[in-house]
């Protein structure tokens, strides 16, 4: 094991309450405390007050760094971006900067630019992990028509001009002297990024993204390491959960909203013919247009909204199938790796880096429109056999590329070469 480092972890999102990018974010906290290093995290977020607050998880010290950011438009944006930014660069500097850090991993879309610039300025290596797109998309999802959904091509004015048109409705010529702003934004993102001492990018989609669209970000800086995954609870799960509910169901995990697909969810199991019943984990604002399909269609859906990640485990290691419809170019999907873990058979759509995690016909079934999803659910339906094969295979798959163990020593080199490279050797 190498010597302990000082880790300062930067981030937007932090357990308990917290989505994907912030269990993520725990397990690279958890892994780095026990290779011997000592870590600390400051956790931005939008809320209705400004302020500072400190408490322990698990041991780990947490500063929560609040920046009001009211539901006004634009306003709230500017709060929550460069008055954060500002605020956030000045308190690293001038309060945690100085006890020894020896590196800074700068987490997410809030908190990377202030990180960087704050790491710069007081001569400390900087390691920026990105899980989404937000250095190169205003809206993080490349999606610049959520109605239909249709993928962005290019960030020029032109194309800012058709995103901005859906979002913001009937006042969409008003929003229009927003675009510069917008611009501006991601342009400092961009040229801020690049100037990390080191970028992760978890997917091979995310890192093909930052090489075309930010060419001043240097070859050698950028890492392709997926998130860590506790392997270890998934597999006390697998040893200890029961069926939710007997018999055979379709699982869908996530939230109900376009870019996810689940428009296209309900008609690609009436169009395969499927007869049990469809379990929904999750929410989102496409909830009351699914339930009143669900009943058109006459599918049986029970839609169990937000549950703690051990209920979750349970519906995805008992699911006779998981059903991904992602039509988003997903980043890394947590409920993949997870489903995967459990032995879920699952039949996905062949979207962003979806196939960095399922293999086809290997470890699941990826397809590559509405029409083959549903041959692909069919097919599973039809061949138990298959549904064991590609589970096991996948459960075997992802323990060995994404356990938090494995992923965080690459972490960890990645640490010591912007160290090497900042300071010689250590």
């Amino acid at each position: 094991m190498s010597a302990a480092l000082r880790v300062l972890i930067v981030t937007d999102a932090f357990p308990p309450h917290c989505g994907g990018s912030g269990w993520s974010t725990w397990e690279l906290t958890r892994g780095l405390v026990a290779r011997g290093h000592h870590v600390e995290v400051i956790r931005a977020r939008g809320a209705d007050v400004t302020g500072i607050s400190h408490h322990e998880y698990e041991g780990v010290p947490v500063t929560t760094f609040d920046q009001q950011a009211p539901a006004v438009p634009y306003l709230r944006n500017v709060l929550k971006n460069e008055w954060l930014w500002r605020r956030l660069d000045t308190y690293l500097r001038e309060t945690r900067l100085g006890r020894g850090i020896d590196v800074i991993h700068a987490q997410h879309v809030m908190t990377t630019v202030p990180a960087i610039r704050a790491g710069r300025r007081a001569g400390i290596p900087v390691v920026a992990t990105v899980r989404d797109y937000w250095p190169v998309c205003y809206w993080s999802d490349l999606i610049y028509d959520p109605s239909q959904p249709a993928l962005c091509p290019a960030c020029t004015v032109g194309m800012m001009t058709r995103c901005v048109k859906p979002r913001a409705g009937g006042a969409f010529v008003a929003s229009w002297p927003l675009i510069p702003y917008m611009r501006a934004n991601l342009a400092t993102k961009r040229r801020t990024l690049a100037a990390a001492d080191a970028v992760i990018a978890v997917s091979t989609t995310i890192a093909r993204d930052l090489r075309q669209r930010i060419p001043t970000l240097a070859a050698d800086r950028l890492h392709t390491i997926p998130n860590p995954i506790d392997m270890a609870a998934l597999d006390q799960a697998f040893m200890h959960t029961t069926p939710p509910i007997q018999g055979p169901y379709v699982l869908y995990a996530g939230k109900l909203a376009v870019n996810k697909g689940v428009q296209y969810l309900l008609p690609a199991l009436a169009r395969a013919r499927i007869t049990w019943p469809l379990v929904i984990v999750g929410d989102g604002p496409l909830r009351a247009s699914l339930e009143a399909q669900a009943r058109q269609l006459r599918i049986e859906m029970r839609v169990e909204g937000w549950l703690d990640r051990d209920r979750v485990w349970a519906w995805m290691q008992h699911a006779a199938l998981l059903a991904f419809p992602s039509y988003g170019p997903e980043s890394l999907s947590r409920v993949l790796i997870e489903a995967a873990a459990l032995g879920a058979p699952i039949a996905a759509m062949n979207t962003g880096g979806t196939p960095d995690i399922i293999r086809h016909r290997e470890t699941g079934l990826l397809s590559d429109d509405a029409d083959g999803f549903a041959r692909d659910l069919r097919t599973l339906v039809d061949d138990p056999d298959l549904r064991r094969r590609l589970g096991a295979a996948a459960r075997a798959d992802v323990h060995t590329r994404f356990a938090a163990t494995g992923v965080v020593a690459r972490v960890e080199a990645v640490y010591h070469q912007v160290l090497h490279q900042a300071h010689g050797p250590s």
